[in-house]
């Protein structure tokens, strides 16, 4: 993956749906990339830590660990969805108060795509994360 593209990692078992968004990112100039699983996404992460990582509200609901130890770029964020007509789940409080945006799919695919790309200009011009050089007063 070349240094400069931001990873996006879709998680869930909505195939047709994670396609399409990915396809969608990769349009935008992000690098997609899809798990199936919580334990997934998290292994794909240590790899290469996702500047957002999308999350089937479903599977972070019971995998509360699993979901906040996935690693993120410095300036990431966590953004959970559900499906239309897909039941609402209960998010442990530890959850809710690290996710960025709870986003139905895909009625509100263009709040994701915007989100995302704010996200990806905010780390940018905080140098995603890095500690400024201290300066020296004298």
């Amino acid at each position: 993956m070349p240094k400069d593209m931001t990873q996006i990692l879709l998680v869930g078992t909505e195939l047709p749906l994670l396609e399409g968004l990915a396809q969608s990112f990769a349009a935008l100039g992000f690098a997609p990339i899809v798990a199936q699983s919580v334990h997934e996404a998290r292994e794909l992460a240590a790899q290469h830590p996702p500047l957002i990582a999308v999350i089937s509200r479903g599977l972070a609901a019971p995998a509360t660990t699993d979901t906040l130890s996935i690693p993120l770029a410095p300036g990431g964020a966590l953004v959970l969805y559900r499906v239309v007509g897909s039941p609402l789940v209960t998010l442990s409080p530890s959850v809710q108060r690290v996710v960025l945006a709870d986003l139905t799919l895909p009625l509100e695919r263009n709040r994701l795509m915007a989100l995302v790309q704010h996200v990806g200009e905010r780390a940018k011009m905080t140098g995603r994360g890095r500690e400024p050089e201290s300066r020296v007063e004298g």
